[in-house]
């Protein structure tokens, strides 16, 4: 070998290895700063309805099931056949209660961990279609920093799990294109996207072969795709064979016909609303880096015959069309989306950086943007130091996102790039500050608090393991906490079990209460305004 080619060989050996010390050093960090985000405060409010409060209740009936049971297999809700979705997370937090008892914080612990996971998966599908790391960095940090990924990545909800498992089935997909051997993690995220949500891995796994087919069609063509999506498939065909021949025609009418095609997911209300849904759920929760979505829109679209543009398009545009199109609607479906999202956003940044700034600062619009977002914080900070007594945790919240966004501001008008790292510090600050508080799960203050009235129901202890209440619709996170099934129902049904039911147990508010106009009431015990009673026997 020449001398020449001997020593350029030995640079690039050593520039390979300093690279890829960089890179683990970044995967290092996302790592540390996700876990930190997603686990500070975790167990410091209570479950909330219908996806915590229902995850949670699978899982403790699998962790009190006795072992050789084959609960896990064949879970339940409240006693009754649970075919909603395939167990895999639950059969994590069942492990979590048998190592950390059942708690808020060990409910919620396995999805917030893999949820963490996803963060520096996203780097590694940044580092895998751009030229330049700080577009992997910057997409990974957005991503990070995203309000709605923060907070249903820390719910114990099965979503933020689908989002880890794709971003382990893409970044194989990529990595598929010149190394056969990583097919198999495609066939493995897959499957274990079908084992966490059921048929909702159809349409992801639809999304990656879309992309391969604009993208790098050889690759549909090769057995070893096809062998590993197959293997990953096995265990998902077991567990749909094994409902099947043990539920027969019910779990097939059940799981396939109504959860799946129908798209209720955990709720078993519907839910309608109109197909421009998500794009205000967007519009309303990616602040502030909605900013760079006209520039980052046009970017990806001029530069639509790139891998990168090819695979940003796909992800956001067919998974969003997919999703406008069911007849229900959640805003969590969105968040498989804002990893492409993210990734949009940080080849722009990237891109912005690398070129010269003509005039004194950045575009007008994206000036204008981050002061008005700092007039609203500071509008929010104002208003809640006005509160009686003051809300000391959202004034601090709002002031911290005020002076992020005031800084930002002042520094893109100036044309100085350091505004990105201010605004990436002050939203992740800004977060964690929230994440502390204790307002991350506002939908609590939607109804009557749940711990207090359940301590009730469990002190009074009943007979009957189902209680009827006045109370307008279900609530999962109380039947979880009071350890009965807590069952609405209209006043003329309420008066109907009270007259032909032995010994009833309601579950009242005091309206409710007047205008029944019972006889023969035994008040059994009260809390936060609901009153639990039952039938005197002894003046009957």
């Amino acid at each position: 070998m020449p001398e020449g080619s001997f020593i350029w060989s030995h640079l690039e050996k050593q520039h390979r290895a300093v690279d890829q010390w960089v890179d683990w050093v970044w995967l290092i960090v996302l790592l540390l700063a996700a876990v930190l985000l997603f686990s500070i405060n975790l167990g410091g409010l209570p479950l909330r309805d219908w996806d915590e409060g229902t995850v949670a209740q699978v899982a403790r009936e699998i962790w009190r099931a006795p072992l050789g049971s084959m609960h896990w297999l064949y879970p339940t809700l409240s006693g009754v056949a649970y075919q909603n979705q395939p167990p895999l997370m639950h059969l994590l937090i069942a492990w979590a209660y048998s190592l950390g008892g059942v708690n808020e914080w060990t409910t919620r612990l396995p999805g917030a961990i893999l949820t963490a996971t996803s963060v520096p998966l996203l780097y590694g599908i940044g580092r895998e279609i751009f030229r330049q790391r700080w577009a992997a960095v910057y997409s990974a940090l957005i991503y990070l920093t995203m309000l709605p990924v923060v907070r249903h990545g820390r719910l114990a909800m099965l979503d933020g799990a689908v989002v880890s498992f794709l971003m382990v089935m893409m970044l194989c997909v990529l990595r598929s294109r010149r190394d056969l051997r990583y097919c198999l993690g495609v066939g493995i995220g897959f499957g274990l996207i079908c084992l966490t949500k059921g048929m909702i891995g159809l349409l992801l796994g639809a999304m990656a072969i879309v992309f391969l087919f604009w993208d790098t069609p050889r690759l549909l063509t090769s057995y070893y795709l096809w062998i590993a999506v197959i293997i990953g498939s096995l265990p998902v065909a077991c567990w749909y064979a094994a409902q099947l021949l043990h539920y027969r025609y019910d779990f097939g009418q059940i799981s396939l016909v109504t959860q799946s095609l129908n798209s209720i997911g955990t709720v078993v209300t519907e839910k309608s609303e109109p197909p421009w849904f998500y794009f205000i759920e967007i519009i309303k929760w990616t602040w502030p880096w909605l900013l760079f979505l006209p520039q980052s829109a046009r970017l990806t679209w001029e530069n639509r015959n790139l891998s990168w543009a090819k695979l940003i398009i796909v992800w956001s545009g067919v998974y969003l069309v997919l999703i406008s199109l069911m007849s229900t609607k959640f805003s969590w479906y969105l968040f498989p989306i804002y990893p492409s999202l993210a990734l949009a956003f940080g080849v722009q940044l990237a891109e912005t950086e690398n070129l010269p700034i003509l005039s004194s600062s950045y575009p007008r619009a994206w000036v204008a943007g981050l002061a008005i977002l700092a007039v609203v914080a500071s509008g929010g900070s104002i208003y809640f130091s006005w509160d009686s007594p003051p809300k000391t945790d959202l004034q601090m919240i709002f002031a911290a996102v005020a002076l992020t966004m005031t800084l930002s501001a002042i520094l893109a008008e100036r044309g100085d790039g350091q505004f990105l790292k201010i605004l990436f510090w002050g939203s992740y600050i800004s977060l964690l500050l929230l994440m502390k508080s204790n307002y991350w799960v506002w939908e609590l203050g939607e109804a009557y608090p749940v711990k207090p009235v359940a301590a009730m129901i469990k002190r009074a202890n009943p007979a009957d393991r189902e209680i009827y209440t006045s109370f307008a619709y279900h609530r999962p996170s109380l039947d979880f906490y009071s350890d009965r099934t807590i069952i609405p129902a209209s006043l003329g049904e309420l008066q109907y079990y009270w007259q032909y039911n032995g010994q009833p147990y309601f579950l009242l508010n005091t309206s409710a209460l007047d205008n029944l106009q019972l006889e023969s009431i035994k008040l059994v015990d009260q809390a936060e305004g609901w009153k639990l009673i039952t039938k005197d026997t002894s003046r009957l």
